[in-house]
């Protein structure tokens, strides 16, 4: 700039508008889960009026009549007298049908399944458990699974189905309905469970995998338990430790799956303790070769403890037998060791311990006492580590979450 060049305008900081925020689109699981809890409170008379219902969700009543007219055009729900005057007209009563339907939800281990009857509010209604041998194949024990799930619906007089659901030990393409490389599973590999399961049932259908879907049902679980104590969690590391070990990540009621559905998969992280030995994952030193009950056994029985199964190990530790309870401490302490990094990273307020070794104390402990060794204080301040609430049952009501809420998310 020359001497005979215009001064330059005084910078002014312009104030840019403020951006527009863009309503998203509604997520169909997020729908679904909004009928889910209206079904809910419905069914247990925790709020039985539209007014009642919006109130304790927390929505707009416009929101809430939306919901309840699919809810009554799908014969889900019904109005019935009317209640108590709250300074206008008195309201209509809204309550779950008998003839509203059921669900059907199975959770499939590596040698035995958890069936279940769910009626629409998420309740569990009957189960049923059944030996299968996972490595036999998809069509073979899907077939076992749906008829034993036939069975069910006889024994409760043939009500209507409303969906169907299994969840899996083993990653799972949700988006697709097909599994994705399994260790151990031969034949499973991108076999479209969903297409099959809706044509053997001509329902709605879902998969998941089965950790996932015990964090789900455990946070449902809690979620109700939660109206009578007040103790709620939004975010849970559901850790499950049987036959195999697997890892759920729930954030607010939904599951988090990460990029590839990959999300809280310890089973292959690799621990020195496992050294170079064979996983089914074709890789080798894996923390499931030597913390699930199947890595567990190898070792008892090659000291000469006569072990055939995982129930056989869990007996066992619990009669305080010294193999047993050793191998099933140190398998804890590895578990912590390898849990403590997720727990630093994703903070979670609760870690959920279930699967059949989760009853097993000296497991249990070794887990808990290796977390607040490992783990920065900040990240253990509020932890709470706790043994499944809802047991084995757990897989179950979270296919049934599932399954509930794709099925309203349709109507």
């Amino acid at each position: 700039m020359t001497a005979d060049s215009p001064a330059p305008p005084p910078f002014r900081l312009l104030r840019s508008p403020p951006p527009r925020v863009r309503r998203q689109k509604r997520d169909s699981e997020l729908t679904g889960e909004t009928a889910s809890a209206l079904l809910y409170m419905i069914s247990t008379g925790s709020a039985t009026n539209r007014a009642d219902l919006a109130r304790t969700l927390g929505l707009p009543p416009s929101t809430i009549t939306g919901k309840i007219n699919e809810l009554l055009d799908a014969s889900l729900v019904e109005e019935v007298g009317k209640g108590d005057p709250t300074g206008g007209r008195r309201p209509r009563i809204l309550q779950l049908r008998e003839d509203a339907g059921v669900m059907l939800a199975a959770d499939l281990g590596r040698n035995h399944a958890r069936l279940a009857l769910l009626n629409m509010s998420g309740g569990i209604l009957c189960t049923e458990s059944i030996a299968i041998s996972i490595g036999s194949g998809p069509e073979k024990v899907l077939g076992l699974v749906a008829d034993a799930l036939r069975a069910l619906l006889a024994t409760a007089g043939q009500p209507t189905v409303r969906g169907v659901g299994v969840c899996i030990p083993g990653p799972v393409d949700v988006a697709k309905g097909m599994v994705e490389s399994p260790a151990s599973m031969p034949g499973w590999h991108r076999f479209d469970v969903v297409d099959w399961l809706a044509a053997e049932f001509d329902t709605v259908a879902v998969v998941d995998n089965d950790a996932n879907m015990m964090g789900l049902g455990e946070y449902a679980y809690l979620a109700r338990q939660a109206q009578a104590t007040s103790v709620k969690y939004k975010s849970m590391l559901y850790l499950k430790a049987g036959t195999s070990i697997g890892c759920g990540i729930v954030i607010d009621g939904h599951v988090y799956r990460g990029a590839t559905a990959l999300a809280g998969d310890i089973a292959h992280v690799r621990v020195a303790a496992a050294g170079e030995r064979p996983c089914g994952c074709g890789n080798r030193g894996c923390l499931e070769t030597v913390v699930g009950g199947a890595g567990i056994g190898d070792e008892l029985r090659k000291a000469g403890v006569p072990v055939r199964d995982i129930f056989d190990i869990v007996r066992l530790a619990q009669d305080s037998d010294v193999r047993a309870t050793t191998r099933t401490r140190a398998a804890g302490r590895l578990v912590g060791d390898t849990l403590a990094a997720i727990v630093n990273f994703f903070n979670p307020e609760v870690v959920v311990l279930g699967g059949l070794l989760s009853t097993v104390e000296p497991f249990v402990a070794a887990i808990r006492s290796q977390l607040y060794e490992s783990c920065h204080p900040l990240a253990t301040t509020s932890l709470r580590i706790q043994q499944s609430a809802a047991g084995i049952d757990a897989g179950v009501l979270g296919v049934g979450q599932l399954c509930l809420r794709k099925a309203l998310s349709e109507l």
